[in-house]
C-alpha cells in the first residue's frame, strides 16, 4: 500500500474525511484530492459571480472558471441558483455555515476592478471546513484582453492546490479543419476560444504535431505536390520545409527533448518508421523494416519507445518498438482495426489511447500497457477518432461526429463522465499542445 493510500485509510479511521463521496486526505497545507483514487468522487465547489465588480467582466470570468473546473475531472460545480449566502454582505469573505448548508466543500470568491482597458483580479479559495480564512489568495493584473489567460492561471492554481498537479488550462489544440474541399492546420485554445490558422496555403495540409516546448508545429503539406514535412512557428507564418523525401513524409512525432522527429517515410519503397533530425531533416535511424505498411509513430514520454500502426498481422494494429529500432511487439488485440496511438504524459503512467473500430463504429479507448486494462472513453455516440492527451494526462481530446454536432470534444481520460464539445466543424488530426508556462 502506498503512503498516499495509507494516509487515506488513516483519515477514514479518524473520521477526518470531508465526505465519503470524495476521496481526499487531510494535510497541514489543505485538502488533497487523491487523483489516483479508483472510485474518486467529485469535490463540490461553489463559484458565485462576483459582486461589487464590473458586472460584464465578472460574468465572463465566472463562465471561464466554471468551464475550467468542470472539465478538470475533479470537481462538481454547484448550481448558483441554490446558494443561500448573502453575497453582497459576504463580499470577498464567506459565511461557512451558509455554504456548508448547500453542500459546498470549497468556495471561490473574487473581485474584478477595471479602469479603461486595465484589469485587476483578486481571487480567493476557501475550504468551508476551515472557516472564513482563505486557503489560497492570488492577485492578477493585465488588460481586459488578458481576462481568459488570467482566469486560466487562477484555475490552474486551484487545481494545483487540491491535487499537487499542474492542470491544462491555457494550453492549445492543433488540428486540421476541413471546409469546402480545403484542409487547413489550425490552433485553438483548449476551450475552443481564439482559433487561428497555422498553414496559409490552399493545398492539402494534415497531421499537425506540437514540439515539446510548444513553440513549433510540424505538419505535412502538399503545397509542392508531394506530401512533405514542414515546421512552422506556433503562431503561424512561413513554414520551413524539413523533410521532402520521395513519397510520404507524414505523421510527425517529436522526441521528448525536441531534437528528433519520428516520421513515416516511403522513400525506400513501402511506408516505414524513421527518426529524423528536427533541425535539418536528415535520417538518424530507420526504426522498422517490414514488407507491410508502418505508419502513425508516437514517441513515448520517456523517449524509450515508439508506438506505431502496422498491418503486418492483417488489419491495422498498434505495435511498440524501441526508439533505437529492433523487434516490434503488438499491443492492441481488440477488434481488427486499431489506429492513431498517442501516449499519456501522466507521471508514472504507461498508457496509450487509440482509435478502435468494433461493431462498425469508431471509438476511443485507452490501454494500460502494464496491466493490459482497456478503458472505453467513447461508445455508442457517433464516430470518434484521433485522440490526444492533455498535458497532465487527465483528459483526452478527440474528433467526433456525434449527434451533438461534429467537432472537437474533451473527455476524462479515466472514462468517467460525459464528453464536452469545445469546437464545432469537420476536424481531423488533433494534437494537444504542452501546458502553458506559469
Amino acid at each position: 500500500m502506498t503512503a498516499r493510500a495509507l494516509a487515506v485509510v488513516a483519515a477514514l479511521i479518524a473520521g477526518a474525511l470531508v465526505s465519503g463521496d470524495v476521496d481526499v486526505a487531510r494535510a497541514d497545507d489543505g485538502v488533497i484530492i487523491d487523483v489516483t483514487g479508483a472510485k474518486r468522487g467529485k469535490y463540490p465547489i461553489a463559484l458565485p459571480v462576483a459582486v461589487g465588480s464590473d458586472a460584464a467582466v465578472a460574468r465572463e470570468l465566472a463562465e471561464i472558471q466554471t468551464f475550467d473546473l468542470s472539465v478538470a475531472g475533479y470537481f462538481k460545480v454547484l448550481e448558483p441558483g441554490g446558494f443561500l449566502a448573502d453575497l453582497e454582505a459576504e463580499k470577498l469573505g464567506i459565511d461557512p455555515q451558509k455554504w456548508k448548508d448547500v453542500g459546498a466543500y470549497g468556495v471561490v470568491k473574487y473581485r474584478v476592478v477595471t479602469s479603461g482597458a486595465s484589469l485587476e483580479i483578486e481571487a480567493r479559495l476557501y475550504e468551508v471546513s476551515k472557516g472564513n480564512t482563505a486557503v489560497l489568495t492570488k492577485t492578477y493584473k493585465g488588460t481586459k484582453a488578458d481576462l481568459r489567460k488570467l482566469t486560466h492561471a487562477w484555475c490552474n492554481e486551484v487545481v494545483l492546490y487540491y491535487t499537487k498537479e499542474q492542470s491544462f488550462f491555457g494550453s492549445k489544440l492543433a488540428f486540421v479543419a476541413k471546409k469546402r474541399g480545403a484542409s487547413t492546420v489550425m490552433a485553438v485554445d483548449f476551450d475552443g476560444a481564439n482559433p487561428y490558422a497555422i498553414s496559409r496555403n490552399t493545398s492539402t495540409n494534415m497531421l499537425p504535431a506540437w514540439s515539446p516546448g510548444g513553440g513549433q508545429i510540424a505538419y505535412t503539406s502538399y503545397m509542392r505536390n508531394n506530401p512533405d514535412l514542414y515546421v512552422a512557428g506556433a503562431g503561424g507564418g512561413r513554414p520551413k520545409k524539413l523533410a521532402s523525401y520521395k513519397g510520404m513524409n507524414t505523421g510527425a512525432s517529436w522526441s521528448p527533448d525536441g531534437s528528433k522527429i519520428a516520421v513515416t517515410l516511403s522513400k525506400d519503397g513501402n511506408p516505414e518508421i524513421y527518426v529524423i533530425s528536427a533541425s535539418d531533416g536528415t535520417v538518424v535511424t530507420r526504426i522498422t523494416n517490414s514488407k507491410s505498411i508502418d505508419t502513425s509513430p508516437a514517441w513515448s514520454p520517456d523517449g524509450g519507445q515508439i508506438a506505431f500502426v502496422s498491418d503486418r498481422e492483417g488489419g491495422p494494429q498498434i505495435f511498440l518498438v524501441s526508439a533505437s529500432g529492433g523487434a516490434a511487439k503488438r499491443v492492441s488485440f481488440n477488434g481488427s482495426y486499431n489506429t492513431t496511438p498517442t501516449w499519456s504524459p501522466a507521471k508514472g503512467a504507461s498508457v496509450i489511447a487509440y482509435t478502435t473500430r468494433d461493431g462498425g463504429k469508431y471509438d476511443i479507448v485507452t490501454l494500460d500497457l502494464a496491466t493490459k486494462k482497456m478503458t472505453r472513453i467513447t461508445q455508442g455516440e457517433g464516430s470518434n477518432e484521433e485522440p490526444s492527451f492533455s498535458p497532465n494526462g487527465r483528459a483526452i481530446a478527440f474528433a467526433s461526429t456525434r449527434s451533438g454536432g461534429s467537432g472537437i470534444y474533451i473527455a476524462n481520460a479515466d472514462g468517467t463522465g460525459s464528453a464536452t464539445k469545445v469546437y464545432s466543424g469537420s476536424v481531423t488530426g488533433i494534437d494537444w499542445g504542452p501546458a502553458p508556462k506559469p
